[in-house]
């Protein structure tokens, strides 16, 4: 995951114009990136003994013909439910009952007694072979080899889906090797493409909703701060955007904030970003300036004392520790100047259109 991230990712400036691009068959083979993973050219069907072969396949012979018979008994029994039914309909013909009789046939969707009597006729006929052709089976229960099969097709039904049997068996491994890999390069199955992965991951970044997060992106965040202050501040602030942080590595990055600005600052003004020379290793790098420089003082250190008592996790409030403290943001700066007179600010009640009342 991390060698995809690093080694594959980038930040496009335009999110959905790239996309389109990607569209382009062309644009496409240009850009996708193949990742090879591991894999073993080894043929081991070519290894396995022809005795061996043998066994299985009378194993899925015995298979088969088990399944095949399971599968005669139930639609056995289904036919012969099906000519109960049949033949209690004939019975309310017989004992007089017309009504009941033409209402069945109905459900049944036939049309005369005729129809219903030769249906009957095909029925019994079929059941009368079903239930032969189970005792045949209870009776016979030996398996059968290929060569002794002959003409019972139906034993062989489905015999693809569970293994498929090599007419040239005895076919040496060496013959065999020879004449599979030219056929197709191997390497080529074991390969996994990254198209649009590659954009799509890191605008995670600016759409957090991509994965379902319902939060805000960085411009959404930037502009969020910025408007907490007013013009003649965010105009100094924007002079100083840095990156810094393992997630600014993708290439791009620095264009897409840019353009990210452009679109939420005023027309003519300017900004500065600059990006961290070591993104990464920032933030021991400021940790461990600062250690030099607080060597000789007490004040944000922790004795080994402490730190067999409370553990790890316990942090020693200083200058540059993780202490809470509660601020508050100044508001959002104001668009449009706030009317002067007091009663304008009022709540008017609305009338139903909508409209104050006079």
């Amino acid at each position: 995951m991390e060698e995809i991230l690093h080694e594959h990712c980038y930040v496009p400036d335009d999110y959905m114009e790239e996309l389109h691009k990607w569209r382009c068959p062309d644009y496409y083979e240009e850009n996708v990136h193949k990742m090879q993973l591991p894999f073993s050219s080894k043929l081991l069907s070519s290894a396995v003994p022809s005795e061996e072969k043998q066994e299985r396949r009378q194993q899925q012979l015995r298979r088969l013909q088990e399944l095949n018979a399971r599968r005669r008994e139930e639609k056995l029994q289904q036919d012969q439910e099906r000519l109960e039914r049949l033949l209690y309909v004939q019975e309310l013909l017989e004992d007089g009952h017309v009504e009941q009789f033409h209402k069945a046939l109905m459900e049944l969707n036939m049309d005369s007694a005729e129809e219903l009597q030769s249906y009957i006729h095909k029925l019994s006929m079929a059941v009368e072979q079903g239930r032969q052709r189970v005792l045949g089976d209870s009776i016979d229960s030996k398996p059968q080899t290929p060569e002794t099969v002959g003409g019972e097709t139906e034993d062989m039904e489905g015999i693809s889906e569970l293994e498929p049997l090599d007419s040239e068996e005895q076919m040496e491994p060496e013959k065999t090797m020879t004449s599979v890999q030219p056929m197709f390069n191997i390497a080529e199955y074991h390969q996994m493409y990254l198209g649009t992965e590659r954009i799509r991951a890191p605008e995670v970044l600016f759409q957090p909703s991509l994965i379902g997060e319902d939060q805000a992106g960085l411009a959404e965040t930037m502009q969020f701060v910025l408007d907490r202050y007013p013009q003649e501040v965010q105009q100094e602030m924007v002079q100083n955007v840095f990156l810094t942080g393992g997630n600014v590595m993708y290439p791009g990055i620095k264009a897409r904030m840019e353009k990210e600005l452009l679109q939420m600052r005023p027309f003519g003004s300017t900004f500065q970003v600059s990006l961290a020379s070591h993104p990464v290793l920032d933030t021991w790098k400021g940790a461990s300036d600062w250690a030099i420089q607080n060597l000789v003082t007490n004040e944000g250190w922790i004795s080994r004392k402490d730190y067999e008592e409370m553990g790890g996790e316990y942090l020693k409030e200083h200058v540059a520790s993780n202490s809470y403290t509660a601020i508050r943001l100044p508001k959002p700066a104001p668009r449009s100047a706030a009317p002067t007179n007091s009663q304008e600010t009022e709540t008017v009640p609305q009338s139903n259109t909508g409209a104050a009342p006079s």
